[in-house]
Order: C-alpha cells, then structure tokens, then sequence
C-alpha cells in the first residue's frame, strides 16, 4: 500500500464507485477511475498506475456481468468468443503501439464519437427491443462480431484504449442487433475477457498494488452492481442517455488531451 492520506483514499474509493456505475451501465469507467488514480498518486510509475486499474476495473465489470447473466438474455458462449478475439486483438494493438502517435488518432476518435453521437439522437428506436427483435441474427453476424468487434475493438484498446466499453457497446447492438441493455451485458462478459489478459501481464511484471486495488474494489463492485441493476429495470431509454453522456465526455477529454 503506497503512503497515502485518508482523503486521497477516500476520493479514489469515490471515483472507484462512480466509475464502476458507469462501467456497468454502458462502458466508459476507465475515463474517470484511471485519471483519479494518476491525480491521486503522482509518485507511482504508470505501470502501477494502469495494472492496479486493470485489478479494480476487473472486479467491478464481473460483478456486473453475473448481475446481468441472471436477469438478461446474453449469449454467455458468443460473448466469451468475442471477448477471447478481444483479447488476441488487443495483443496485435499493443504491439504496435510505439510506432503510432495518440495526437494522429484522437481527432479521428473524435470524429467518429460525435458520428456517432448524431446517430443515436436522431434514431430514438437504436437499441430499443422493438427494434432488436426485428431483425434476426445468423452466423455470419455472429462471424462478423466476433472478428470486427472482438479482434477490431480489441486491437483499438490495445493501440490507444479510450472508449472501448463505449464502443463494443455500440457495435454489438449494431451487428448482433441487441437492445442496449443486452449490448451493455454482453459487453461486460467481453471486457473481463480482455482485463484479464492485462491484469495478468501487469501481475506477472510487478505492477498492481494488491492492498489498494482489493479496497477500491469494494466500492468499485458495489457501483458496477447498482449500474447494472439500474440498467435492467429502467430499460435501453436509460442506457441511451448514459451512453450519450458519457460519449460527449469522452470527446471533451480527448479534446483537451489533444489541444490543452
């Protein structure tokens, strides 16, 4: 445990909490839990920074993914499949992420988050049961999700990473024509899939703090379990204005990342 004061831990325990509840409703935790750990210890090197995030995030996401495996209709088996394409993805992205700069990729992320932005505002019915239960789902799409949106979102968050909830969220409610709630269920299965492929890399070098990690956890867990429970009983016109929430508030801080 690093020398830390009671209010440091207490504010992170906050944004742990905060961020699980994001997480759980439709991806995006990481936005605010990784900058509270960077602000609250400034002495730790990144490693530690990112693998005690990863060892957080990963009990929050898998107490969200058993609430939603109980009460949703999630094809546990597909999501496992996508989520270990994920994970083989994010691999190939880390590989070759010294030779790509994050100032080329942002403005392209931007530009696509705000796309997709406008889309979800001007179509009302993108996610919603009615719609999903339109449209029939075959193998191809299911070839298609596990290739694209496992190996190609998988890739994306081991190149540059921000907004992959977000993301898988939405491609799998456009390819597998899931409601969000289901997108949101199945994309938790998928980033357990992917966070523990990091957090063992991160274990195997050295880089969680284990005492730290196990307290956020607790709150991380209990925000992801209220976030998912929120989820399934106010339906996708919830998750819908989270989603867009947190869309924009990705954007704005890949702006100031980029510009400040």
């Amino acid at each position: 445990m690093p020398d830390i004061s009671l209010t440091t831990l207490v504010l992170l325990c906050a944004a742990a909490l905060v961020a699980g509840w994001i997480d759980a409703v439709v991806g995006g935790g990481g936005l605010l839990l990784l900058p509270a750990l960077l602000l609250g210890l400034p002495q730790l090197p990144a490693a530690q920074i990112l693998g005690t995030n990863k060892a957080v995030a990963i009990v929050g996401t898998s107490g969200a993914a058993v609430t939603y495996v109980r009460k949703a209709p999630v094809q546990v088996r597909t999501a496992v499949r996508i989520g270990l394409a994920a994970l083989a993805g994010s691999m190939g992205g880390a590989f070759f992420a010294a030779g790509i700069s994050s100032e080329v990729l942002r403005p392209v992320i931007m530009v696509v988050l705000l796309g997709v932005a406008a889309f979800v505002m001007l179509r009302p019915s993108f996610g919603t049961r009615g719609e999903a239960a339109k449209a029939p789902v075959g193998r191809a799409r299911v070839v298609t999700a596990i290739v694209l949106v496992g190996g190609g979102i998988g890739f994306y968050d081991g190149l540059f990473g921000p907004g992959t909830g977000t993301f898988l969220v939405l491609a799998l409610t456009a390819v597998l024509h899931l409601d969000l709630v289901t997108a949101s269920a199945t994309a938790k299965i998928v980033n357990v899939c992917t966070n523990a492929g990091a957090l063992a890399m991160f274990a195997y070098q050295g880089s969680v703090l284990w005492q730290l990690a196990a307290v956020m956890a607790v709150f991380n867990l209990a925000g992801a379990m209220i976030g998912a429970r929120m989820a399934l009983s106010r339906g996708a016109e919830f998750v819908r204005g989270v989603l867009l929430f947190v869309v924009f508030s990705l954007v704005a801080k890949l702006a100031f990342d980029q510009w400040a």
